[in-house]
């Protein structure tokens, strides 16, 4: 079966309800990021998430851009707060993937309340971000962020901001904390009144590292079994409307895909499934 897609907020683009998290290619060679990238058509994704931050990945997607540009919504993100900085960040990123414009420029991980306000007022990364959509060096502007106070961070962006996608944490051990849920229910009745595109992450994520030894190519200890996977994605994608970004380890890519596109609203694991999910695996929350 296929990934359906949906609009993606007002961008005017029908995104693949599973968007691709391109920091699993940081750290790849370039055959090995075709490779990867090939999993993508496969499954018909159609949508890029990438960072400046995320290693080599804009480099990898660069010669693969080549032959594909007008198959993806492309989206980088920047995590400078000064417009000045963010500007030449921007053209760094345009150059390395070889692209005259992104369609979505992020402002990345904006959580930290001094960051925030550096950020949001004028000569921050704002003020480029629009200068950039101007000069159409970028389609849409979005905001994302990690840690348990997110949601009503991203809640505060949006006043400040009219954004065309925010990006945060979604999976069921997350939602159990009453004062993330609220801010998320919040946060995404606010973003279906404007029209403004929720992409989640974090939708396998197993419990913090902690010191524990990294399995894996993500800043979580992932699920890994395919009927875990499966439940939990498909948990994720039963809220109408979101879209979920992948995995940052390309072992499980193809895993988490594979749940996408066996998604049906019949196969959404009840309360008790996710429930008995947690106490059989020992389950922990996460909140970076």
């Amino acid at each position: 079966m296929s990934i359906p897609t949906l609009p993606f907020g007002r961008t005017g683009h029908f995104s693949t309800r599973t968007l691709f998290g391109a920091a699993s290619l940081g750290s790849l060679s370039q055959a090995e990021a075709d490779q990867t990238l090939e999993v993508l058509l496969q499954h018909g994704v159609n949508h890029i998430d990438v960072a400046a931050s995320y290693g080599e990945a804009e480099l990898r997607l660069a010669p693969w851009l080549k032959q594909h540009r007008d198959h993806f919504f492309l989206a980088t993100k920047t995590g400078e707060r000064t417009a000045d900085k963010a500007r030449e960040e921007l053209h760094r990123s345009l150059e390395r993937m070889g692209v005259e414009y992104v369609d979505l420029w992020q402002l990345h991980n904006l959580a930290d309340p001094i960051e925030w306000d550096i950020a949001l007022s004028p000569g921050g990364v704002l003020e480029a971000a629009i200068e950039a959509k101007k000069a159409g060096l970028v389609r849409a502007i979005g905001v994302t962020g990690h840690g348990l106070q997110i949601a009503a961070t991203h809640r505060r962006s949006l006043e400040r901001f009219d954004f065309d996608s925010v990006l945060l944490p979604y999976n069921y051990l997350t939602l159990q904390n009453s004062y993330y849920a609220e801010n998320f229910n919040a946060l995404v009745a606010t973003c279906q009144q404007r029209n403004v595109a929720v992409q989640t992450i974090k939708s396998i994520a197993y419990r913090p590292y902690m010191g524990r030894d990294h399995t894996h190519n993500t800043w979580y200890a992932p699920l890994t079994a395919q009927e875990d996977i499966d439940r939990a994605v498909h948990w994720a994608l039963s809220r109408p409307g979101i879209f979920l970004n992948t995995v940052g380890d390309v072992t499980l890519l193809p895993k988490v895909l594979d749940a996408a596109s066996r998604f049906e609203a019949s196969t959404t694991p009840a309360e008790h499934e996710m429930q008995g999910m947690v106490d059989r695996l020992g389950m922990e929350p996460l909140f970076v």
